[in-house]
C-alpha cells in the first residue's frame, strides 16, 4: 500500500470531528487520479534494433498514432523505407557514430530523455534547459553474442558482439518503467503490438512493469553468457541462465509447484499424448542418457530413473521382447526408449502394456496409428540436439556443479586381474552391463547375459543388498544366471559379493577396482575359476 493510500485510510481516525463522507469522496478522487496517472502516452520512440523481422507492423501502428521516431543507421533507413519520417540520433546529439559504431547512443540527450522522471519538477526543468526530448518508448535488441560464440567465430568477432549501447538503453528504460516502456528483444515485438492494437499508443503501469521485468531477464541472460565465455569453464562463479519457462502440472508430488526452463522442442517433437510432467521429464532425461551409451540397436524400459529392462538385438521387436522379459512387472507405467525406428510389428507388441512415454528417432505411419490408440500416451520423436556437458543441482544453501559422466569404457580400458581371461562373449556382456550400471542409482549391481539385462539392484545402502536384490529379481522371472556377468558401479571392499555371485553361476565380473582390499576379491576369483576385469573408472550416481 502506498503512503498516500495509508494516509487516507487513517484520516477517519485522526479527524473524527469532520464529515466522514467528505473524506470518502476525497479518497475516491485520489484513487481515480492515481489510476489515470498510471497510463502514459507514447509521443517519441527510440528504435535501434538488430532484428527487423516483424518490426514493420509496429512502426506503422506507431506512426498512425502520431508517434515520432528517433533512430540510428540501418534501423533509421528501415523506418524511412516504410515511408515514415525518422530523426537521426546524430542530429539530436550533434555527435556522429564513432569508433566503428561502438558509440552511437551513449549521450546525455538520449539517456536524459529516457531517465527523466516526468513527475519530478527538477528533472523536467533540467531536460527543458538542455533541450532534451522525452523518450517514452525504447525498442532495442542486443548483438547476437551467444550465436557468434556458437558459430566458432574468432575472439575479435566475439568481442565486437558485446553490446554496450543496447544494454545501457535497456537498463535505463527498464529502470524508469514508471514513465517509459521498454522492448528489449524480438520476442517482445508481439506483446507490444498487441498492446498498441488494444489501446493505441498508451501503456499502463502494469504493462510497463511487465516489460521491464522481461528486459532485465534479457540483460541478465546476456551478461551471464558473456561471463561464462570469459570464465572458460573455470567455475569461478555459478552463472546459469535459461529462458522459456514452462509451468508443469506440479512437481514430484501434487502439492509441489514445478517448472521446466529450456527448449524441449529442440529435442523432441511430441506427436501425441498429454502434457509432459515433472516426473516424466526426470525419466526422459535418464532414458536419453542411457540409450546414448549404445551403438547397437537397443530398447530400454525405465522406471524411476533406473532401467528395469534393456536388450540389444538385430530388430526393434526382438529388443523390445527381450527388454520386457527382464521385468514385465516394473514395465507397467514406465518410460520406453529405443535408438531404432519403431515399425508396425513392434508397435503391436508394445501396445499390449500400459506405459507413460515412448521415445524413438522415428515411427512408421502404421506404428503410430497403433501406439496412438491411448489418448494420454506421450509419443516423442527424438531430434539431434546438443546436450549440456555440465550438471548441477541446488542443495543446502548453494549449488553443486560437476562435469557430466560421459566416459564409456571399451575393451582397451579393461584390465584383467585374474588368472582366467574372460571370453569375447563375456567381455561383450561386461561392457554392456557396465553401461547400465553407470546409469543406475548407487549402490548398484547389474546382472546380464547375451546383451540382455537380467536384473539389477539399485539404490541400496549395501552393495551386498544390491546383489541379493538383483539375484532375487532375476530368479523370479525365470532367468538362469549360469554364465551371466556382474557389473558393479564401485569397487568391492570385501569378497562377499564375488562369493555370492559365484554360487549363483556368474562367471565374470567388471568393476572399477581401487580398494585397498582388492586382492581379496581377486584371490577368490582365482580360487573359484572366475574372470574379473577392472576399469579404473567409478560410476556413482546418487
Amino acid at each position: 500500500m502506498g503512503r498516500a493510500n495509508a494516509f487516507f485510510l487513517l484520516i477517519p481516525t485522526l479527524f473524527i470531528t469532520y464529515d466522514k463522507q467528505y473524506f470518502v469522496t476525497l479518497r475516491v478522487k485520489y484513487l481515480i487520479s492515481n489510476s489515470m496517472s498510471e497510463s502514459k502516452r507514447i509521443k517519441t520512440a527510440l528504435v535501434s534494433v538488430y532484428h527487423k523481422e516483424g518490426l514493420d507492423e509496429i512502426i506503422t501502428k506507431l506512426h498512425e498514432e502520431g508517434v515520432e521516431f528517433l533512430s540510428t543507421g540501418g534501423t533509421r533507413q528501415f523506418i524511412e523505407s516504410l515511408g515514415y519520417p525518422c530523426k537521426a540520433v546524430e542530429d539530436l546529439t550533434t555527435y556522429p557514430s564513432i569508433l566503428g559504431g561502438r558509440v552511437k547512443t551513449l549521450h546525455p540527450k538520449i539517456f536524459g530523455g529516457i531517465l527523466c522522471r516526468r513527475g519530478l519538477e527538477q528533472d523536467i526543468q533540467q531536460i527543458e534547459k538542455y533541450e532534451i526530448p522525452e523518450i517514452d518508448l525504447v525498442i532495442v535488441d542486443l548483438y547476437p553474442f551467444e550465436a557468434t560464440v556458437a558459430s566458432g567465430a574468432s575472439e575479435a568477432d566475439i568481442i565486437e558482439k558485446i553490446d554496450i549501447g543496447g544494454i545501457s538503453l535497456i537498463r535505463a528504460a527498464a529502470k524508469n518503467y514508471n514513465d517509459v516502456i521498454i522492448v528489449a528483444s524480438q520476442a517482445q515485438y508481439k506483446p507490444l503490438l498487441d498492446m498498441l492494437m488494444e489501446h493505441g499508443a498508451t501503456s499502463t503501469l502494469e504493462e510497463r512493469r511487465w516489460m521491464a521485468k522481461e528486459a532485465f531477464a534479457v540483460s541478465s541472460h546476456y551478461d551471464s553468457a558473456i561471463f561464462n565465455y570469459f570464465d572458460a569453464g573455470e567455475g569461478s562463479a555459478f552463472r546459469c541462465s535459461v529462458n522459456n519457462q514452462k509451468q508443469l502440472r506440479y512437481g514430484e508430488n501434487p502439492h509441489q509447484k514445478g517448472y521446466f526452463y529450456g527448449n524441449l522442442e529442440a529435442m523432441f517433437d511430441q506427436i501425441h499424448g498429454k502434457e509432459i510432467s515433472y516426473n516424466n521429464l526426470l525419466d526422459i532425461n535418464a532414458a536419453v542418457d542411457l540409450i546414448d551409451e549404445f551403438d547397437d540397436l537397443t530398447f530400454a524400459i525405465l522406471k524411476h530413473n533406473n532401467a528395469c529392462g534393456l536388450a540389444s538385438r538385430p530388430t526393434v521387436l526382438e529388443a523390445w521382447e527381450e527388454a520386457l522379459a527382464g521385468d514385465p512387472v516394473s514395465a507397467f507405467g514406465g518410460v520406453l526408449i529405443t535408438n531404432g525406428v519403431i515399425d508396425k510389428a513392434a508397435a503391436e507388441e508394445i501396445n499390449k502394456i500400459f506405459f507413460e512415454v515412448i521415445i524413438a528417432p522415428d515411427y512408421d505411419v502404421d506404428a503410430l496409428e497403433i501406439l496412438g490408440q491411448k489418448k494420454n500416451r506421450i509419443i516423442l520423436v527424438r531430434k539431434e540436439a546438443k546436450l549440456p556437458k555440465k550438471q548441477f543441482r541446488a542443495l543446502l544453501n548453494g549449488v553443486l556443479v560437476q562435469d557430466k559422466d560421459t566416459n564409456i569404457e571399451t575393451v582397451a580400458d579393461l584390465k584383467t586381474v585374474t588368472d582366467k581371461v574372460p571370453t569375447p562373449e563375456e567381455v561383450e556382456d561386461m561392457l554392456f552391463a557396465n553401461k547400465i550400471v553407470k546409469n543406475s542409482k548407487s549402490n548398484a549391481i547389474v546382472l546380464a547375459k547375451n546383451k540382455q539385462l537380467l536384473a539389477s539392484g539399485v539404490g541400496q545402502t549395501s552393495r551386498v543388498d544390491a546383489l541379493k536384490q538383483a539375484i532375487e529379481k532375476a530368479k523370479s522371472f525365470g532367468f538362469d544366471l549360469n554364465g551371466a556377468v556382474m557389473a558393479s558401479d564401485a569397487f568391492f571392499p570385501f569378497p562377499d559379493c564375488v562369493e555370492i555371485a559365484d554360487k549363483e553361476g556368474i562367471t565374470a565380473v567388471i568393476q572399477p577396482g581401487g580398494s585397498v582390499k582388492d586382492d581379496l576379491s581377486f584371490t577368490y576369483c582365482n580360487e573359484h575359476g572366475m574372470a574379473m576385469v577392472t576399469t579404473g573408472i567409478r560410476h556413482f550416481k546418487h
